[in-house]
């Protein structure tokens, strides 16, 4: 981390960005570990819990795509995995997990919104249990001439 740091100072960057949304401890940590390197950090989409269906219904409808690409089966069932981001998954979700899988309950891979200059041209693969979690693969799609 100290490496990572170092070199983006030296290239000018005075500023990271953290997409975390509401645990004290990892932004506290984040916090930690920039002190002192001239590097400040900012969370632009810090709130609270309840916060969080608004955050997740408004990034669908503002054209995020994404693929759960990872599932906790202590808090979510497995069968999550490979699912689309989507209204229906959040419709779907338990009321114990956070919509937007802050504490870990899922993971996503992004291939689409607005923030890209195009989409990421993906496919599922394969869903494995590994190391106690559920993973999709993604997969580039075949490229058709």
């Amino acid at each position: 981390m100290r490496t990572l740091i170092d070199r983006a100072r030296e290239s000018g960057v005075t500023v990271f960005a953290f997409g975390d949304l509401f645990l004290e401890d990892i932004r506290a940590y984040r916090v930690q570990q920039l002190a002192g390197t001239g590097i400040e950090p900012i969370f632009p989409v810090w709130g609270t819990p309840a916060d969080t269906p608004s955050l997740a219904r408004a990034m669908i409808d503002g054209g995020l795509q994404a693929t759960l690409t990872c599932v906790d089966p202590k808090q979510l069932d497995a069968r999550f995995a490979g699912r689309e981001f989507d209204a229906a998954l959040l419709a779907d979700l338990p009321a114990t997990v956070d919509p937007c899988g802050e504490r870990g309950e899922f993971h996503t891979f992004c291939y689409s919104g607005p923030m890209f200059g195009h989409a990421i041209s993906v496919q599922p693969g394969e869903v494995i249990e590994r190391d106690g979690f559920w993973f999709a693969d993604i997969t580039p799609a075949a490229i058709r001439s």
